[in-house]
Order: structure tokens, then sequence, then C-alpha cells
């Protein structure tokens, strides 16, 4: 291991006994509750959706298995969830919050953004500017990332729809291991979008950086009330620049502006990213269920949307933006 001197280990460790009592997080109960910073946190997670798999949970909160149990524990005995067995697989443990558990997320929540308004409100905004910008560096140095390139979103170009079939064949079979029915399946849904295509109903979006498709997603009409959101795709490549979110805000737009009233998409669950893009956008599971496809068993869920309260404002498809899969 590389050898760091003296005072830059000083300097960290005396930045983080600073911050650590400035935000409070040594107080025995965080933000004047009973929970503490941890069990905050999985709180905090717990509420990112429905239904949470225990083992997700654990992988990425990074806590000891006995630590989290006795976390869980607790918080089954106060009320905040239910648990029970997933109805796909035995082995798994599915926790959920209950209506209380809800309501100890959203005081949480909002002590939480309080705290953090009080804390930079102290600042003036010179100040605070130089803050968020020096902390967004920390997470930069230490997540290893560079600066995020600038993306388009743009509507489909002739010679998209080769682009779309093939990097599904190339990227789920290096990534899932699934075979080329699926890749089939891809090009019969690109076919159907072009023989079927009704511009006032459908539309599909490519993302680009410096000039390259590297993502795409469309929405496709299901019947009157129901759009079906299909292919969801990002090259690894461009990953973590919020591209597959935005992707799905443009199909969510697009939708409602149209006039649906619920917009669904099917997928499987071994695509966690996309589906934390879904739970981000809320959409909620609907059902789930084994099959065996492209050459895999796999567990195949339906996700909607409710898209009656979506403002369906209009917005370009062409912006720049800075800063996963459906079928």
């Amino acid at each position: 291991m590389r050898r760091v001197p003296e005072g830059q280990v000083a300097a960290l460790r005396s930045f983080n006994r600073f911050w650590t009592g400035n935000i409070g997080v040594l107080q025995a109960g965080l933000l004047d509750t009973p929970y503490s910073l941890t069990e905050a946190r999985v709180v905090f997670e717990l509420a990112q959706a429905e239904t949470t798999d225990l083992a997700d949970l654990r992988r990425r909160l990074g806590v000891d298995a006995g630590y989290l149990s006795r976390i869980l524990s607790r918080f089954k005995a106060d009320g905040l969830i239910d648990s029970d067995t997933s109805p796909v697989d035995g082995r798994r443990r599915i926790i959920r919050l209950t209506a209380h558990g809800r309501s100890v997320f959203d005081d949480l929540d909002l002590r939480s953004a309080t705290e953090a308004s009080s804390l930079l409100a102290r600042l003036v905004e010179d100040d605070r500017h130089r803050l968020v910008a020096a902390m967004t560096t920390i997470q930069d140095i230490f997540a290893g990332s560079a600066p995020a390139p600038p993306y388009l979103i743009r509507p489909l170009r002739p010679g998209d729809l080769g682009w779309v079939v093939h990097r599904h064949g190339v990227l789920y079979a290096d990534e899932y291991g699934w075979d080329q029915t699926f890749e089939a399946l891809v090009a019969r849904i690109v076919a159907d979008y072009v023989d079927s295509h009704d511009p006032a109903q459908e539309n599909a979006w490519i993302a680009e950086v410096d000039g390259e498709p590297v993502g795409c997603v469309f929405c496709v009409r299901n019947d009157d009330d129901v759009a079906q959101l299909r292919i969801l795709l990002v090259e690894p490549k461009a990953r973590g620049l919020g591209i597959g979110a935005q992707l799905v805000q443009e199909c969510i737009r697009f939708a409602a502006r149209t006039g649906y009233r619920t917009l669904e998409l099917w997928t499987n669950d071994v695509l966690v990213s996309a589906r934390r893009i879904y739970e981000g956008a809320g959409f909620r599971l609907v059902s789930e269920g084994p099959h065996h496809s492209f050459g895999h068993d796999l567990v195949e869920q339906t996700w909607q949307l409710d898209l009656t309260g979506v403002h369906s404002a209009s917005s370009s498809t062409t912006k720049t933006q800075r800063p996963s899969t459906a079928t």
C-alpha cells in the first residue's frame, strides 16, 4: 500500500471529527429521534421501494448480517416493518415498511432536510457554493469518477433501429449470457414499432455522447389507456450519468401528454440497476413469476406507473444534459 504522509492522515482525521460533530451523528439519537445513524439509513433504504429483498438491502448497506438482523427485529417489534418469504423463492425474505414505518421515514426525512437547510443557512451564498463544490470534489475523488460529459436525448434517425437490435443482442449476451432468442425478441419489437407506428401515440429516443449512441427507450401503445415502456438500454461506458433515468422521464412525459392513464413495462428481476430507475420514477411492481426464456430460468416482473397525476408539460427531446433495461 502506498505510504501517505502523517500530516495528510492527521488532516483527514481532523476533518472527520469536525464534520461528524457539526452534523450531529455522534448523538445517541439522530436528529432528536430514538434511531441511530445506521437505523435511520435502514429506514431510508426501505422507503425507496414498496418491498425490499433482505439480501439486496444487506449488499447496499454493507452492514454485518447479525447487526442488520438485530435492527430489523427491533423495527418489527416497534411496528415499523412487516416481512415474509418471497412468493417466488422461499429462501428469500421480503421486507416492507408499515404505515407507521412510512410515517417514521417521513419524520426522519423532514428532520434531515431541515437540519441540512439550517446548516447551509448559516453561510453566505458564495460560501454555500464553495461548500457544495468541495463536497462534490470529495465524492468524485473517492468514487474515482471524472467530470461527467454532456449527453443528448434525441428522436430516432436512420440507422438507429439496427443499432438498438445489435447492442441489445451483444450486451445481454455479455452481461447475462442470454441467447439469440432475446435479440430476436428485440428485433420483433423494433419491427412492430415500424410496421404499426402512429407518431401521435408512440415515440422513441436515442441518447448520445459525443455524437455516438449510448442509450435508447421506446414508448409504444398497448391500448387507449395503457402505454408500454420498452427496450430501455444504456451502454456500460455511459452508466452513472443519469441517462437511464432521463430516458425513462422522456417516456413518462410523452405518455402523460398523449393521454395514456398508465405506463407499463415488463422486465426481469436480475436487471437490478434498471429496477432502481423504475422505482425512482414512481413505478410499482404489480406482478412477478418464474419463467424460462433466453436460455435461463428467470423471474419476470410487470411494473406500472399511474399517469393521472403526472405533469404532462412538453419538454425538448434534443436538450443537452449533464449529470438498465426493459422489453
